[in-house]
């Protein structure tokens, strides 16, 4: 580019125009970063977690993977299919959009649906900070989703940041510190299922399920009396779904009388993935946990089926 005669001109100028333009960039305006030390935190490390497994099991029949939630929610795209998967609003609006200003555009329309469902009286999200990739509002708005389409969807209970609140203006630079709530502290029967610890717990637990599980089957005369190794194989709870949901599974597609480690492993990923598909994801429980007769394991899978039948 030619900068002829640049020289002559007043050498302010460009400070000058700057300075005007961050004044007017910033003014009243406040900004929020979580301190390095909470971005460490695992809690935080584990909502992230949960929460990139809810998109990608929600949009796992459109073929969409988000690696991140930092990164991959920016451009509106992942949103709108949000928005489309659980609140069937399907807008007419370009799949990719490639330019910022298209990228603004898609967003602002994504958001204006979804937070008349949220209801939320004072949003901690914009249209801004979602296409600038700010953490924070992106986990704010993702944790409001969570809670108003899927509320079984269990969400690491009183995570908290240290967030810094700068304010900039003519006058300066203000600073605080202030600690941001991410999800509430509440009491989660399903995570205390899957962390306790107190073998009397679990054995109240196990009482509560199997008198659940045992009044749902009484129709079909089955009786369960041992949980984790009853439950091992996958035909019971395969069962125990159909039973629950209405529906029937065929017997092609899993094993009725399994004979081995694969079999069972193939009967309970089917079992999991039912779940899935039904909104009552089971996060942290892999099939081997069940295989393998894993008591906590076990339980929150129940306890994802009795929250919605049977609480």
């Amino acid at each position: 580019m030619d900068r002829g005669g640049a020289m002559e001109a007043d050498p302010f100028h460009n400070a000058k125009e700057d300075e005007h333009m961050d004044a007017q960039t910033f003014k009243a305006g406040k900004m929020k970063m979580i301190q390095p030390d909470s971005l460490k935190d695992p809690k935080l490390d584990k909502l992230k977690e949960v929460l990139l497994g809810w998109i990608n099991e929600s949009l796992k029949a459109e073929h969409i993977v988000v690696q991140s939630v930092e990164e991959d929610l920016y451009d509106g795209l992942v949103l709108h299919h949000l928005l489309a998967r659980f609140a069937g609003v399907h807008l007419t609006l370009e799949e990719m959009a490639l330019t910022a200003s298209a990228q603004i555009r898609k967003l602002e329309a994504v958001l204006e649906e979804l937070e008349k469902r949220l209801e939320q009286q004072d949003t901690k999200w914009d249209v801004s900070l979602i296409h600038k990739k700010d953490l924070l509002a992106t986990l704010h708005l993702l944790v409001a989703m969570v809670t108003r389409f899927q509320p079984e969807v269990e969400l690491p209970s009183n995570v908290k940041v240290q967030v810094v609140v700068l304010e900039v203006s003519r006058t300066g630079i203000q600073s605080d510190v202030q600690t941001e709530v991410l999800t509430e502290d509440r009491r989660d029967n399903a995570q205390e299922v899957s962390d306790t610890n107190d073998p009397m717990e679990q054995l109240m637990d196990m009482e509560t399920m199997l008198n659940f599980v045992n009044k749902t089957m009484a129709g079909v005369g089955l009786q369960v009396s041992d949980l984790d190794q009853q439950f091992s194989d996958g035909v019971i709870l395969l069962l125990l779904i159909g039973q629950l949901e209405g529906f029937f599974i065929p017997l092609s597609d899993f094993r009725l009388t399994p004979d081995s480690h694969e079999h069972m492993l193939h009967n309970v990923s089917l079992a999991l993935s039912l779940l899935a598909d039904l909104g009552l994801q089971v996060s942290a429980v892999q099939a081997q946990d069940v295989v393998s007769q894993d008591v906590a394991g076990t339980l929150k899978v129940l306890y994802a089926l009795f929250r919605k039948h049977g609480g």
